[in-house]
C-alpha cells in the first residue's frame, strides 16, 4: 500500500494526481535545484479514507447531484462538519503527526499548512485564493485542525461557486495537503515570467507574501528583461506588513515611514530573483507564475503555476483625449463601460452586467463578481495577488495599484480599462 505521507524530496511526490499541482510543483523545482522551503505532503488518498471512515460519500454526489439548492446546501454543510469537527482516522493521523514532529525538530520553524486540490494550479484554473492556507502553526492541535480545514475547504461556497464555473463536481475530486517550515520572511512577493511586452516582472513587500496575495497593499513593481536587464523599478505602497519573529504566530504590523515607499529589493537581488523566475520557466516548460519569501539568507520559491499572457490592445484614439491614471497590469483584455465606484463589499449589489468595479482592494472574496464585470479598477494589489490571476484566466481586465481610483474616478463615468499596459481612463460628463 502507498505511503500516505511523503517528503517533498521523494519522486513521487511529483505525481500531481497524488498531491495536486501545488505540491507536486514544489517538489519538481527542488529537485531540479531550485530553493524551497523543504517539507512533506499528504496524499489525496487520504482525503478520500477519511471521507469514506465518515460516511460521507452519499453527501459529496449530493451537493452537484441534485436539483434542490436547499438539499445542496445541507450535504455541503454535512461535508464541511464532517471533515472539521470528527477525528482524523489513526491510518492518517499517525504518519502525519510523525512527520510533521521530525520537521519541526529538525528545522525549529512554524509550520505552513497549503491546501493541494487535484484540480488547482492548472492552465485556465488556478484556484487563486479560493481554498486555504494555514501560516504561523505552533501547536499540535493546531496542526491537526489546519489539515481538516484544508480538507473542508473542498466544500466551502466560494470554491463550489468557482467549480461550477469550470464543470467540476468537488465529488469526483480530493484534496492533498502542502506541509512546509515556514519562511521566516523579510520581503516576499511574486513574479511573472513572460508580460505582454516579453519581459520579466516582479512583486515585493515587506514580511510574509500574503498582503500581496491578498491585495492589501501596492507592491513594488520590477521589470526585467529577457537578458537580464533592469528595465523599470516602482516603489509601491507598503503600509503595513504580515510578519513574525522565530516561534511567534505571523502578525500585522505598521511599516516605518521610512520604508513604506523604499524598494524593497536591491538590483542585485533583483536580478537574482529574476534568474531563479527564468529557470522555473525553462523547468517547466512554459510562461509561469510564481510566488517567492526571503529571509536573512536567500530566496525561497514557495508556489509555481502556469501562466497566461495576453498581447496589447491598440486603444481607440478617442481615449487618448481623456484622463488616465497608471497602475499595476493584471496582464489580459481592455474593456470599457460605467465606472461604478464601491468601497464597502456590501455594495456590490449596485454593480451591474458590464459595469466597471472600482474599488479599493482587490481580494478573493471579489472571484464571485467577475463573471458580471466588465473589468475592475483598485488601489491596492498588484499584477500577482490572487484576483489578478483568477483575472487572467477568465479574460477580465483588471489594473491594480491605482493611487486614489475611487476617488478620482467619477460613479458613473465612461471608463476604459487596458489590463495589459496598466491604463486605466474615464471621460469627464
Amino acid at each position: 500500500m502507498a505511503q500516505l505521507v511523503i517528503p517533498l524530496t521523494a519522486p513521487e511526490a511529483c505525481d500531481a494526481n497524488r498531491f495536486g499541482p501545488k505540491a507536486a510543483n514544489q517538489a519538481a523545482l527542488g529537485r531540479a535545484g531550485l530553493p524551497i522551503p523543504g517539507g512533506f505532503c499528504l496524499d489525496a488518498e487520504a482525503y478520500r479514507k477519511q471521507v469514506a471512515a465518515l460516511g460521507l460519500e452519499e453527501s459529496a454526489r449530493g451537493v452537484f447531484s441534485t436539483q434542490d439548492s436547499a438539499r445542496a446546501r445541507r450535504c455541503a454543510l454535512d461535508m464541511k462538519l464532517g471533515l472539521l469537527d470528527r477525528p482524523i482516522i489513526p491510518e492518517i493521523l499517525d504518519p502525519l503527526l510523525a512527520a510533521w514532529r521530525d520537521m519541526s525538530a529538525r528545522t525549529g520553524a512554524l509550520t505552513c499548512v497549503r491546501s493541494s486540490a487535484l484540480v488547482e494550479d492548472r492552465y485556465g484554473s488556478s484556484f487563486a485564493g479560493q481554498f486555504e492556507s494555514f501560516i504561523g502553526i505552533e501547536s499540535e492541535s493546531d496542526f491537526v485542525t489546519a489539515v481538516r480545514s484544508c480538507w473542508a475547504a473542498l466544500w466551502m461556497t466560494r470554491a463550489l461557486r468557482y467549480m461550477a464555473t469550470h464543470d467540476v463536481d468537488p465529488a469526483e475530486t480530493a484534496m492533498a495537503v502542502l506541509i512546509q517550515p515556514l519562511v521566516s520572511a523579510r520581503v516576499s512577493g511574486g513574479g511573472l515570467s513572460k508580460t505582454a511586452e516579453g519581459d520579466m516582472l516582479l512583486s515585493a513587500t515587506w514580511g510574509l507574501g500574503s498582503a500581496i496575495a491578498q491585495g492589501e497593499v501596492t507592491p513594488d513593481r520590477y521589470v526585467v528583461s529577457k537578458e537580464g536587464k533592469i528595465l523599470e523599478i516602482v516603489a509601491g505602497r507598503k503600509d503595513h506588513s504580515v510578519g513574525c519573529a522565530h516561534r511567534t504566530e505571523p502578525a500585522t504590523r505598521f511599516v516605518p515611514k521610512a520604508l513604506m515607499n523604499k524598494p524593497c529589493l536591491n538590483r542585485k537581488q533583483v536580478l537574482e530573483l529574476a534568474g531563479l523566475l527564468r529557470r522555473a520557466e525553462e523547468f517547466m516548460g512554459m510562461p509561469v507564475e510564481i510566488e517567492w519569501a526571503m529571509d536573512d539568507n536567500s530566496f525561497k520559491l514557495v508556489q509555481a503555476r502556469p501562466l497566461h499572457m495576453e498581447r496589447a490592445q491598440v486603444p481607440d484614439k478617442v481615449w487618448l483625449h481623456h484622463s488616465r491614471l497608471n497602475g499595476h497590469p493584471a496582464g489580459i483584455g481592455w474593456g470599457e463601460g460605467q465606472a461604478r465606484v464601491v468601497n464597502c463589499e456590501c455594495e456590490l449589489s449596485r454593480v451591474g452586467p458590464g459595469d466597471i468595479l472600482v474599488t479599493k482592494v482587490a481580494g478573493p472574496a471579489l472571484s464571485q463578481i467577475l463573471s458580471r464585470v466588465a473589468g475592475v479598477v483598485a488601489e491596492r494589489g498588484g499584477s500577482t495577488s490572487h484576483l489578478a490571476s483568477l483575472a487572467r484566466e477568465r479574460g477580465i481586465p483588471m489594473v491594480l495599484g491605482v493611487h486614489e481610483a475611487t476617488q478620482r474616478i467619477p460613479d458613473g463615468a465612461r471608463i476604459s480599462v487596458d489590463g495589459v499596459a496598466g491604463v486605466v481612463r474615464w471621460m469627464r460628463s
